[in-house]
């Protein structure tokens, strides 16, 4: 049986949801949430004969908490979770700022175990710099996260899934606040401060795009594109009318592009 805790030392561990058998797909939650986030899309997967994979990122959901947020310390936790659960031909599926993750330990670690990358929403490859982002405006960002965690949400939470039930929301709200407070804020800064465009430059595997042309979070123009533009024969696939939380919102249709990428 799969682990349900992979360890990471000194006590720590990551909370990881195996469910059925196939060929394995590792979905890997953005910035804030957990693995809960693809429940309804691990179901419509397992229902086509695929092994969904997610795991809770350091500081979040049901994983401990302990140092290390920058990228190359959360491609050693996803590269901790493949080995542990001895995965080959997996296809990573990674969501807003868990692109970075999956970017990154592609670069670190190579695909042995790796066939297949999905982007959903992701973000970047560079952010400051980009569509009017300067460093001030991420301090600014950070410091509200810190002080006023909850009104962010407030004013976020129904860009990200507009339309979504107000249960659904509140449920989404309470999986931001219930990560480490250290975590959130440091896992920004690290989204916002990593240029990934060497990385991305660098990848050489089949890579899909999923990207919604209503995404606020990651605009198409300068996240979706421009990793289309900059990883090597990238596809890019563009939900018309489709927000950020493509997995909250639409999420058959989601778990169907993925599955015709994986099974042919």
């Amino acid at each position: 049986m799969s682990p349900a805790f992979v360890p990471r030392g000194d006590g720590h561990a990551l909370y990881v949801r195996d469910w059925g058998e196939g060929p394995p797909v590792v979905l890997m939650a953005g910035w804030a949430m957990d693995g809960r986030i693809w429940g309804e899309t691990m179901l419509h997967l397992s229902a086509v004969g695929l092994r969904p994979i997610a795991y809770d990122r350091n500081g979040h959901g049901r994983s401990t908490d302990r140092p290390g947020y920058d990228y190359d310390a959360l491609a050693d936790d996803l590269a901790a979770v493949l080995d542990a659960l001895d995965l080959t031909g997996a296809t990573l599926v990674a969501h807003s700022g868990a692109g970075g993750e999956a970017i990154r330990y592609l670069t670190r670690r190579g695909r042995a175990r790796v066939s297949r990358l999905i982007l959903v929403g992701a973000t970047g490859p560079r952010v400051i710099g980009e569509a009017g982002v300067t460093a001030e405006i991420v301090d600014l960002l950070c410091a509200q996260l810190t002080t006023d965690l909850s009104g962010w949400i407030g004013a976020n939470i129904d860009p990200f899934a507009p339309g979504a039930p107000p249960r659904v929301k509140d449920w989404m709200s309470g999986m931001v606040l219930d990560c480490s407070r250290r975590a959130i804020v440091a896992f920004q800064r690290t989204i916002a401060e990593t240029d990934l465009t060497a990385d991305a430059a660098a990848l050489d595997l089949p890579v899909t795009i999923i990207h919604g042309d209503r995404d606020a979070s990651a605009p198409l123009d300068v996240s979706g594109r421009r990793y289309a533009a900059t990883i090597p024969d990238a596809e890019l696939v563009v939900y018309e009318g489709i927000a950020h939380g493509v997995m909250v919102t639409d999420a058959r249709r989601l778990a169907a592009d993925i599955a015709r990428r994986v099974l042919g």
